[in-house]
């Protein structure tokens, strides 16, 4: 067996250049789903609900992806093509979503037909996402795997930041950031339709740029795991992981869960705390939804900063704690800040979090992962530990915001409990000597 070749920064950065595009999709939905929603005419106990189907269908999409691009060869290679569909996907429901307003729908059929959408959405998203991963656990040898996983993050971030701020650029050129009663601004609407632009540009760059390995290519790279494949369902599969998978999986459970609540409920604190607004008709309502952009998009730099920072920790372990701690008293500081430029700090904390968990729990996975074969799939299924969190958060949300008093700005305490319970989670990850 062939040792996997070192690639050059260029190569490595290549190989992850269209995440840059499908996480300004993603930034896009994260930031201004619950505030469309809530535009739309959706209660804020029922917010969450909205945001059950979208990981589920993550869940059941992705480990099939995996599982099918591990056996697909084909003269565009073998999991560009997932990234391509994923992203036409991605890109003709990002045209259609932002317009469920303005359709001449009941408000309850405007509710469901975003409901549909964002669910199509979130899986093409999930579905273009998942590729570039597979790209570095194929071609990237395992010393420089962390190297390209935090480039990952980089363009990860870095895109988040762009799409992050569309829409409170738009408001600031002049572009209208109120509607009537039940339909999106167009500054929400004109966002959409950029970071679809941008998406599609960014996956046909990947597209023309990396040429993956043909199958005797790959085999002289992957010997031993091929050779240890063999046909295996989900569950086998699972039964058969190392334990490193379970234990990376419990930290994320907390952390996903954790930034489900912060998507839901950030406008609708921003809006009560520092707008004093709850009323989705107010102009102070749909400025605090820009500001959501903004402070996500703080976020996204912190969590760019702190990239850089991770690396120099000796013990990685000690790192992805203390980034979670960090995360933690972040959300727990949002409350108490009526400052719209205050709310930087707690914000740029919460990016600490946010870079670990982007860049630390795939790096563990996928140095235990080694030797066992089946790497798209396994990767497929480590997935749902994205999912399963975010779907259990959504059909808690409301009972939980009715616990704490129906204020949102209390669900930023939840959430950073959550990462302080997945800080103290890591002290059980087992990781190879």
């Amino acid at each position: 067996m062939k040792q996997k070749p070192d690639l050059s920064f260029w190569k490595l950065w290549n190989l992850s250049f269209g995440f840059f595009g499908v996480q300004i999709a993603y930034s896009l939905q994260s930031a201004n789903i619950s505030r469309i929603f809530a535009t739309l005419g959706a209660d804020p106990h029922n917010l969450s609900f909205f945001w059950v189907l979208p990981p589920l269908m993550g869940m059941l999409v992705q480990p099939i992806v995996g599982t099918l691009s591990d056996k697909t060869w084909t003269r565009f290679g073998r999991r560009i093509p997932y990234l391509f569909v994923g992203a036409a996907v991605a890109v003709l429901v990002m045209l259609l979503l932002p317009n469920a307003g303005s359709l001449g729908l009941t408000v309850g059929m405007a509710l469901w037909f975003g409901a549909c959408a964002l669910m199509f959405l979130d899986t093409s998203i999930n579905m273009a996402m998942q590729p570039f991963k597979m790209l570095v656990g194929d071609m990237v040898n395992e010393k420089q795997k962390t190297k390209a996983y935090s480039i990952q993050s980089f363009l990860c971030n870095a895109g988040g930041l762009i799409g992050f701020a569309f829409p409170f650029i738009f408001t600031a050129i002049g572009i209208a950031n109120t509607a009537p009663s039940g339909v999106i601004p167009d500054s929400v609407i004109y966002s959409f339709y950029i970071g679809a632009l941008i998406l599609i540009l960014c996956v046909v760059y990947t597209t023309l740029k990396v040429k993956e390995w043909n199958p005797q290519e790959y085999a002289e790279y992957n010997a031993p795991a091929e050779e240890k494949e063999e046909s295996a369902n989900w569950i086998t599969l699972l039964r058969k992981a190392p334990a490193t998978f379970w234990q990376v999986a419990l930290v994320q459970f907390f952390c996903w869960a954790a930034f489900l609540y912060m998507w839901n409920y950030t406008t609708g604190t921003i809006g009560d705390t520092v707008w004093g607004t709850t009323d989705v008709k107010s102009l102070g309502y749909q400025d605090a939804g820009n500001w959501t952009g903004i402070v996500f998009g703080v976020q996204t730099l912190g969590a760019v900063l702190w990239a850089m920072v991770l690396p120099q920790f000796r013990n990685v372990k000690m790192a992805y704690a203390f980034s979670l701690l960090l995360g933690g008293i972040g959300f727990a500081l949002v409350p108490f800040v009526h400052d719209q430029y205050v709310l930087f700090v707690p914000f740029l904390l919460i990016g600490c979090a946010w870079a670990a968990m982007l860049a630390m729990p795939f790096a563990l996975v996928t140095n235990a992962l080694q030797g066992y074969g089946h790497m798209g799939a396994y990767l497929g299924l480590f997935n749902c530990t994205i999912c399963v969190p975010q779907i259990a958060a959504a059909l808690l949300g409301g009972v939980v915001l009715s616990l704490v008093g129906s204020h949102q700005y209390n669900m930023m305490f939840i959430a950073g409990a959550l990462l302080a319970f997945g800080a103290l989670s890591v002290a059980l990850i087992k990781t190879r000597s």
